[in-house]
């Protein structure tokens, strides 16, 4: 070893460098054939059914809305609804708030989504407290009920944007004060009231929870509405806590958004921003919602009837005509529809929005206004069904006309393809000449005098 090298020694090492040289390009070469495999597996290229959406401008109830354009995207991502929301907010600056608002929107539909999928798990299947613990409709509250209202509710109110959140797990108004934003505890209650925000979100956090135990599609429903210069404050005075409460029961024509995210076979997010109707489903591989039903515009006529027959016996005379017709084949296309019922509203109006057909919660003699929510429920559907092309109505008029006259108003709904819906409307307009009660009910329902008997 102390000798000087030789120039054999030297020529060794040259070809020992040589070798390490080239076994590590070699493993370089291996590591990324080998992530290119890898990403070959998760990342295949994303595909849209029809081409991307249309651009354009649009009036919707006097609002200019511009169509953000998508002139270039990646193979592998896609539009995903990140993007899609930061070019909405650059071609309408007025309506920019709207981006953090899907954003805490959308964080929150990934947080149920898991939620549901782990219930049966993480123990969160079965009733709260045992079976003790009601909602202000008087139905008992599944854990994921409290959990998931929770979710949202934080996800919305965190935004900065929110006014107002009104939900279906809440029963009464409660201030929420800034030094308390962090360290207060959420109490379950049904309004939170805000200072100085635009917007108000209504939302019922997990439709159809009762299907979760056995693993059947649920939903999340969300609408916002614009509160323009309006500001709230709950305090002790009850009168203008009403003044106040009654300036947030807006019709469903005032809304600006509304939308439901889907949780079964995949996540998939279906939301209107008032300018035609767009779908996402979720890419669990990056954690993004990605654009896959770009426009999408409801059939004018399907092949489905969606509805709870069991209380067949029980509906007005109208509704049991119009099926028994199309059950038969006996109705205006003289084809016979088939039934297709889940008992989740948002599952139901997913499979209707992209099959087309009638779905329906209809009034009946046990329930002469219907089951479903107006507010948060009817009115956000109703929204993104017209703006599908489709139609929404209680029986004789239009469920985005109707202005609610309290938070947990219900009304009965039948949406779905526009002949469709026209051609039930028929039936009901047929009856209300022969039953004047029916009539006064739905006269009612749109604050007209009842008709006498």
């Amino acid at each position: 070893h102390d000798r000087p090298p030789s120039g054999s020694d030297s020529a060794a090492m040259m070809k020992l460098f040589a070798l390490v040289a080239l076994a590590g390009v070699a493993s370089s070469e291996a590591y990324v054939s080998s992530a290119r495999v890898a990403r070959s597996r998760v990342a295949s290229p994303v595909s849209m059914k029809g081409a991307g959406p249309k651009g354009g401008m649009v009036t919707v109830n006097g609002r200019k809305i511009v169509l953000p354009i998508f002139n270039d995207e990646c193979a592998y991502t896609g539009i995903t609804l990140t993007r899609y929301m930061i070019e909405f907010a650059r071609a309408n600056p007025d309506l920019q708030e709207l981006e953090s608002i899907m954003a805490s929107v959308q964080t929150a539909c990934k947080t149920i989504s898991t939620l549901v999928r782990r219930s049966s798990m993480t123990g969160l299947v079965g009733l709260e407290s045992g079976g003790g613990s009601i909602n202000i409709q008087g139905e008992e509250q599944k854990k994921l009920d409290i959990i998931t209202n929770d979710v949202l509710k934080n996800a919305l109110k965190f935004s900065g944007k929110m006014g107002v959140l009104a939900s279906e797990e809440e029963d009464e108004p409660v201030s929420m004060e800034d030094e308390n934003l962090y360290g207060a505890a959420f109490t379950d209650k049904e309004i939170v009231i805000e200072e100085g925000n635009r917007f108000v979100a209504v939302f019922d956090p997990l439709d159809g929870s009762s299907n979760v135990d056995a693993g059947i599609p649920t939903g999340t429903i969300f609408g916002i509405f614009d509160e323009g210069d309006t500001t709230c404050m709950i305090g002790d005075d009850e009168a203008k806590m009403a003044e106040c409460l009654a300036a947030t029961l807006k019709p469903g024509n005032a809304l600006i958004s509304s939308g439901y995210c889907l949780y079964s076979s995949a996540t998939h997010f279906v939301f209107t921003l008032g300018a035609g109707v767009q779908g996402f489903t979720l890419d669990e591989s990056n954690g993004e919602f990605v654009l896959t039903h770009p426009d999408i515009t409801i059939p004018p006529r399907g092949k489905i009837y969606s509805l709870n027959e069991g209380n067949r016996w029980y509906w007005d005379d109208a509704l049991r005509d119009y099926v028994t017709a199309i059950q038969k084949g006996e109705g205006e296309t003289g084809v016979q529809y088939s039934a297709r019922y889940i008992g989740s509203m948002v599952g139901d109006v997913h499979r209707t929005l992209l099959y087309g057909g009638i779905f329906a919660y209809a009034a009946d003699q046990k329930n002469l206004n219907g089951k479903l929510r107006l507010l948060y429920e009817a009115a956000p559907m109703s929204f993104l069904m017209e703006q599908a092309q489709g139609k929404a109505v209680t029986g004789l008029h239009r469920i985005m006309d109707i202005v609610p006259t309290n938070v947990h108003q219900r009304v009965p709904v039948i949406m779905g393809s526009s002949e469709d819906v026209d051609e039930c409307m028929k039936y009901y307009k047929a009856e209300a000449e022969k039953n004047p009660e029916l009539k006064a009910r739905c006269d009612a329902r749109m604050g007209q005098a009842p008709v006498a008997a």
